[in-house]
């Protein structure tokens, strides 16, 4: 004991008061942080903010792997849905826009947990409204709160692609054959589902130097079905190409020098003695136009004018005379393009 009287070592009753009210103040501060915390950066309502944020941003790698995005196999399933849907639209470049002007409209939280986040937000020109459920999952460091969604956001386009197994979305290009085998795969007009990334805004098309679609852009929302029909149609390319090979064919029938060219569509009979070659020409080609058939395109039965010249000799009083005639004709044709990109034309 000291001369003042107070013990060394020991701690008077009212600095250990002190000190549990500092601790209890720490300890109030650390709950209210953590609190706070849990409430926006942690809270539900943010969980929904930074999903549709990593859409707005073309962050779909972010997107894609947030809790509950992602659909098992019973989900899938469920959805009537084939087992390897395909997954190829879940990366960036693909979504034309996301979700803009982002804002938590409310946040319920239900009694078993979860909450009822409401987002509102722009699609293109439309303001959507999107309820989304939210449940808790095991907390950060056991502290921080974590969520999922409780039903997936994933959307399913069913993408028709009309005359062509390939279409764009974005920069990317996707074959519907893709998962597809046997008689499947020689449909002129193919259908496949695909999951996508919702909300956002898709542009399907397709141009190559044979075919193009117009493109169209479809509004997806969260956990919607969705379609759209990629309808490829032949490119004036395509159609020239076709002509050539239709005046290479007439010239191959106008260069043999008889009055039924073989495998031809015109021919002429006459009765009385061929006395010369009969010369055939073209005086007018059909022109080719393409329609989508049921296994190809196809060019309907067009009409074309073919022109002989050849002197004969009347069987009847031996008189010679020169025949000039037009002999009017049809032709009709399916092109299809073979998977080298060269053109198969079969006549009709």
């Amino acid at each position: 004991m000291d001369a003042s009287g107070v013990a060394r070592g020991r701690l008077s009753p009212m600095a250990v008061g002190g000190w549990v009210l500092l601790a209890m103040l720490l300890v109030g501060a650390f709950l209210a942080a953590l609190g706070g915390l849990n409430q926006t950066i942690y809270g539900s309502s943010s969980f929904v903010e930074r999903y549709l944020e990593a859409i707005a941003d073309d962050d779909i790698a972010t997107a894609s792997t947030t809790p509950g995005v992602a659909l098992d196999a019973g989900e899938i399933a469920a959805l009537g849905l084939p087992e390897g849907v395909s997954t190829a639209m879940f990366r960036s470049d693909v979504i034309a826009s996301g979700p803009d002007d982002v804002r938590i409209v409310s946040d319920i939280a239900n009694p078993d947990g979860s909450h009822s986040v409401t987002a509102s937000y722009r699609l293109e020109t439309s303001i959507v409204e999107t309820t989304f459920d939210v449940r808790p999952i095991e907390p950060l460091y056991g502290l921080l709160h974590r969520w999922e969604f409780a039903v997936s956001p994933i959307a399913v386009i069913n993408v028709t692609a009309a005359h062509n197994p390939l279409f764009t979305v974005g920069t990317l290009t996707l074959d519907t054959r893709a998962n597809k085998t046997g008689d499947e795969l020689a449909a002129f007009t193919q259908v496949a589902p695909y999951l996508a990334i919702a909300p956002a805004v898709y542009e399907f098309g397709y141009t190559s130097d044979l075919l193009e679609a117009v493109p169209t852009e479809v509004v997806v929302e969260p956990a919607a079905n969705a379609a759209v029909t990629v309808d490829s149609v032949p490119t004036a390319t395509f159609v020239q190409r076709v002509q050539l090979k239709v005046d290479e064919y007439l010239q191959q029938c106008t260069d043999q020098e008889v009055l039924q060219p073989a495998g031809c569509p015109f021919g002429i009979q006459i009765d009385d003695r061929v006395v010369s070659p009969p010369v055939w020409s073209i005086v007018t080609s059909p022109v080719v136009t393409l329609v989508p058939g049921e296994t190809a395109f196809e060019m309907p039965p067009t009409e074309g004018v073919a022109h002989v010249s050849v002197e004969v000799q009347s069987l009847f009083d031996g008189e010679f005379s020169q025949v000039e005639e037009d002999r009017p004709f049809t032709l009709a044709l399916t092109a299809s393009i073979r998977p080298d990109g060269s053109i198969a034309i079969q006549l009709k």
